[in-house]
């Protein structure tokens, strides 16, 4: 016990000197660029471009999204062959996550389109993972070098403008589809009623997973600050928006959806004169 505690204190004072140093001195090699520059560039990814197979220089967010895509569809063919087949009856740890997890997308499904749900649960399982995966992804810190010789980390796929924009279509898209196939040609006005839903989606979206990076690009910026505080802040904050995000979207989505799906109600005969 006492030989523990000893440890502890060691690791501590170990641990404070380096703090010590390092705001003592700074870092050696100094700043790169100013906090204005690096704050503009995690919004408009201008400066700091990845070369996509030699073809073509593009943004850090479209190789975190070419990441995520593929890393999701190799866990789904992973767990359909060597997961599913394994069900039983008595659910183990994982089924039950798996289980709890399409009955929460299903549920929400059914409960704002109870008329025409199945296609919209399988969407909102879609949309919903995949927010939450994309914005988990940037936790990690996976290192790309740009076409500069510059080592950075990749990004949220979804803090870049273009890919919530095309996901906020896609689901105005979805929603509209859904309301020809159900209730014919006039499912476009009932869509064509809420022109402004894709660029709320999509701003929304965007704007929350911004916040959270500019925060963090802001905190691990100044020496300072750099210490402890961004695992906190980034952690929480990536948390917060892959949960807050992942729900407001596939709501909305379910909400709108049900809307424009829901079957027309039968004319009331004359009353016979």
């Amino acid at each position: 016990m006492k030989n523990s505690k000893k440890k502890l204190l060691l690791w501590l004072l170990l641990c404070a000197a380096l703090l010590a140093a390092a705001l003592s001195f700074g870092l050696p090699g100094g700043k790169a660029e100013s906090v204005q520059e690096a704050m503009r560039d995690a919004v408009l990814h201008d400066v700091n471009r990845i070369s996509l197979f030699g073809i073509k220089e593009v943004n850090p967010a479209v190789i975190s999204a070419f990441s995520v895509t593929g890393i999701l569809l190799l866990l789904a063919l992973i767990l359909r062959l060597f997961v599913i087949p394994r069900f039983k009856l008595m659910p183990g740890r994982l089924q039950m996550v798996l289980e709890t997890l399409v009955g929460t997308f299903s549920g929400m499904a059914k409960s704002n389109s109870p008329h025409r749900h199945k296609a919209l649960g399988v969407y909102l399982f879609t949309a919903g993972v995949y927010i939450f995966s994309s914005t988990l992804f940037e936790l990690f810190g996976f290192q790309a070098v740009t076409v500069e010789g510059h080592s950075i980390a990749l990004p949220a796929p979804l803090s870049d403008v273009n890919a919530a924009i095309a996901l906020g279509c896609l689901s105005y898209l979805f929603i509209m589809f859904g309301g020809i196939l159900a209730v014919g040609p006039s499912g476009i006005g009932r869509a064509l009623k809420e022109f402004s839903l894709p660029i709320s989606m999509s701003f929304r979206l965007f704007g929350a997973l911004l916040s959270g990076l500019l925060v963090t690009e802001l905190v691990y910026y100044y020496i300072t600050l750099s210490f402890v505080l961004p695992v906190i802040v980034g952690v929480l904050f990536t948390l917060l928006h892959a949960l807050i995000q992942s729900y407001v979207l596939t709501m909305l989505t379910a909400l709108y959806y049900g809307e424009v799906t829901e079957p027309k109600e039968p004319k009331a005969k004359a009353a016979a004169g």
